[in-house]
């Protein structure tokens, strides 16, 4: 069965809280604007990130960088369950991103509990600066596996960046490929096959995938899926539950439903 829980913490610097036991979900290419940072409770995950074969299962923690195409599925028959907290972009430094990529899993026990110590504080009401305290402890211990491989910032993407600042800029009204392709000054083919070699998904899935990312946040403010529907560009609110259950693994109302305080966390390891 495929539960999820979500929720937006009162925390600077986390914008969800995401719990799920998935066993036949599998998460399409998507990217988020926010970083990943993912603890696995049951089972094992096995996903591509950047087009490369990752995994992440047990003790291990496992950071992935905003704006860099994933996939996810569980890796064996039983399905997994996980935890993850989506950190702001002011949480972690740009530069991390490229470490994050050439080694997204980290073998840190000490790390791990601190995870599950956060979730803990995130999960009891009145315990904001224990859980704002956890936080900084946890980014400074990332920091310190990641940070001797920072770079000084992502290189120049050309075309393709120039269309992912368009749709970024246009994620509810959208754009045609002929008008980005008029102002970028190019053919709207190159562009695509750009677009697609550069950020490992084609223009219209990174599109769809933004929208479903403002769709979580609207929904677990208390907005109303139709009402959701139309405000992130989706057609109508059919539309948005075909493409948010694909890319969430539950539909948009029982995933609003489930928002709030879990009832029940696991132990630690």
């Amino acid at each position: 069965m495929e539960l999820v829980t979500a929720w937006r913490p009162s925390v600077p610097g986390i914008a969800e809280v995401f719990h799920a036991h998935f066993v036949d979900h599998a998460y399409p290419p998507h990217v988020h604007d926010a970083w990943t940072l993912l603890i696995v409770d049951e089972g094992a995950i096995r996903f591509d990130l950047d087009r490369h074969h990752r995994g992440a299962a047990g003790a291990s923690v496992t950071l992935l960088p905003p704006d860099v195409p994933h996939d996810g599925r569980a890796a064996t028959g039983d399905g997994f369950r996980k935890r993850v907290l989506y950190l702001d972009t002011t949480v972690l430094d740009a530069g991390l991103a490229g470490a994050a990529v050439d080694r997204p899993g980290v073998d840190d026990p000490l790390l791990r509990q601190r995870i599950h110590q956060l979730h803990l504080a995130l999960d009891a009401p009145g315990e904001e600066l224990e859980a704002e305290s956890r936080l900084t402890l946890i980014r400074d211990r990332l920091r310190g596996h990641l940070g001797r491989h920072a770079t000084q910032g992502p290189p120049a993407r050309g075309v393709a960046g120039g269309l992912r600042e368009l749709l970024d800029a246009r994620t509810r009204e959208g754009i045609t490929l002929v008008e980005a392709a008029a102002l970028l000054r190019c053919h709207p083919g190159h562009l695509v096959r750009s677009f697609t070699a550069t950020f490992g998904l084609p223009p219209h899935r990174y599109l769809v995938g933004r929208r479903v990312e403002q769709a979580r946040r609207l929904l677990l403010s208390g907005r109303r899926p139709a009402d959701v529907a139309a405000e992130v560009g989706f057609h109508d609110q059919s539309h948005l539950h075909r493409h948010f259950v694909r890319h969430v693994g539950v539909t948009p109302s029982r995933y609003a439903a489930h928002g709030g305080v879990p009832k029940t966390l696991p132990s630690a390891r």
